[in-house]
């Protein structure tokens, strides 16, 4: 089954926000309460929140068999080559298949002048910082943040872009 990688559409808004709640719901149970996830979800991925974001940033979604398993947000690059990576979730089926690794490539490649990749991460989320790891990103600084009244530990990671 092929992976297709492609920009979101409207229509894909409701898959996407699934997509987020499952893969939420999956990453951080036991670590962010499920109340916190619920309203954080609601807020960021809320339909009209969803059409902002892909007129700012550039939203990838990622397909098998027509149906949307995945997807990556990168804003736009910044001055200085600067690109933040919003979000690259994947429902839990469809981890461990090469699907993140492709949406993380896409953006990379399609976003030109870029040359640093940033990301948060939660610092418990060991399957994601894993996966950065793995593609070349490098922790630069760790903090804490307020989620809804609960403390992140955030782990920011960067990977250096070079062109050929």
């Amino acid at each position: 089954m092929e992976t297709v990688i492609r920009l979101m559409e409207e229509e894909d808004i409701p898959l996407v926000q699934n997509v987020a709640r499952t893969s939420w719901k999956a990453t951080y149970k036991g670590i962010i309460p499920e109340a916190v996830q619920r309203n954080f979800i609601n807020m960021a991925y809320h339909d009209e929140m969803m059409q902002r974001r892909m007129k700012a940033s550039f939203l990838y979604v990622a397909e098998i068999s027509n149906e949307i398993v995945g997807f990556a947000n990168f804003s736009r690059v910044k001055e200085k080559g600067e690109v933040e990576l919003s979000a690259i979730y994947l429902l839990p089926k469809a981890q461990g298949k090469g699907i993140g690794s492709a949406l993380l490539a896409k953006g990379i490649h399609e976003l030109k002048g870029a040359t640093e990749l940033f990301i948060n991460v939660e610092e418990n989320n060991e399957l994601g910082k894993s996966f950065y790891i793995a593609k070349g990103f490098q922790v630069h600084s760790t903090f804490d943040e307020e989620l809804d009244g609960h403390i992140l530990k955030t782990v920011r990671m960067v990977k250096e872009i070079h062109r050929i």
